[in-house]
């Protein structure tokens, strides 16, 4: 399993200094725009988490800073420098998920070839422990798990002890636990100071780890802000029970934005669960299992898309 971080140097960048930028980037794949006028950030000891639909262009953001892509417009800046410049790649670190790697190299053999690019790496020990790879470090790439795999990635990412960190995606494959503990490692990075870029499609993820979150859609930001002030865009709370009332009943409810049934169980989105609570009570005085939440970030995120891509048919 990963275990705990035991010594991770700390990064020379001053608290509050932006440490990437994209400045008013467009980018486009011919007549296609991948990235409207974007203008993003990631403070240093920050932890940003990029969201958005497929072809929002979160990857297409990823490779400029990483110099894998140049803008079309505006200007992309790593520690205030040219993203492709050695000194500065030197300093950051990259999980990305079209990454290959030598399937007939040991694990081990894998984290001394990465390790020799940077001037400072981490102990091969450290970087085994950091991602819980001492039990396979002997074994070929090609031989692991899906899950494992995905340790190894992380590994790589860390082993030049970066203070910009790139990840795409870095729990997928992953169980529960072995989540959970690497969650432990990213958070632990941050608060040495260390800096994360991170997209994801688990939103729990996000909610979890961000400092900030950034919605993209279609190219730009749609919403911006700590994950408190997304889940606050979706301006309702979340009603689950178990009822007898029927699904065409329930939606035709004063006040219900949106709701699901599986087997008799709802989950009711709405604005203000009080008068929604009482007219349910009111027909169905056996009501069950009820529960009421806040709503979470996949509610906020999915209504802020849907709201955007409405605007944008209209």
């Amino acid at each position: 399993m990963i275990a705990a971080i035991s010594e991770i140097r700390t990064n020379h960048a001053t608290a509050g200094e932006n440490v990437a930028v994209l400045d008013r980037v467009e980018k486009s794949y011919g007549p296609v725009r991948a990235l409207s006028n974007l203008r993003l950030s990631v403070g240093a000891g920050e932890l940003v988490a990029l969201l958005g639909p497929n072809g929002a262009g979160k990857t297409t953001a990823v490779k400029l800073l990483l110099g894998l892509l140049a803008p079309d417009r505006g200007a992309v800046r790593i520690f205030g420098g040219d993203p492709r410049d050695y000194r500065v790649r030197v300093r950051t670190g990259a999980m990305l998920q079209v990454a290959r790697v030598p399937e007939t190299l040991r694990v081990r053999e894998h984290i001394d070839l990465f390790s020799s690019y940077y001037p400072s790496s981490l102990p091969q020990a450290e970087v085994l422990a950091i991602a819980g790879l001492e039990s396979v470090k002997e074994r070929v790439f090609g031989e692991l798990s899906g899950g494992q795999r995905q340790r190894v990635l992380f590994a790589l990412a860390i082993c030049g002890d970066p203070d910009l960190l790139f990840l795409d995606e870095p729990t997928v494959g992953l169980d529960v636990e072995a989540r959970r503990l690497m969650w432990k490692q990213i958070r632990s990075l941050v608060e040495r100071g260390k800096s994360v870029l991170l997209t994801t499609h688990y939103l729990e993820e996000a909610d979890a780890l961000a400092d900030r979150v950034v919605v993209l859609n279609r190219g730009e930001i749609i919403a911006e802000g700590t994950p408190a002030e997304i889940k606050s865009r979706s301006g309702g709370k979340r009603i689950r029970c178990q009822t007898s009332l029927s699904l065409a009943t329930v939606r035709n409810l004063s006040g219900v934005l949106e709701v699901q049934e599986d087997r008799g169980l709802f989950e009711i989105r709405t604005a203000n669960p009080e008068p929604v609570l009482r007219e349910i009570l009111s027909l169905d005085s056996q009501v069950s299992g009820l529960e009421v939440m806040s709503a979470g970030l996949e509610e906020a995120f999915l209504s802020l898309t849907r709201e955007d891509n409405e605007v944008s048919h209209t």
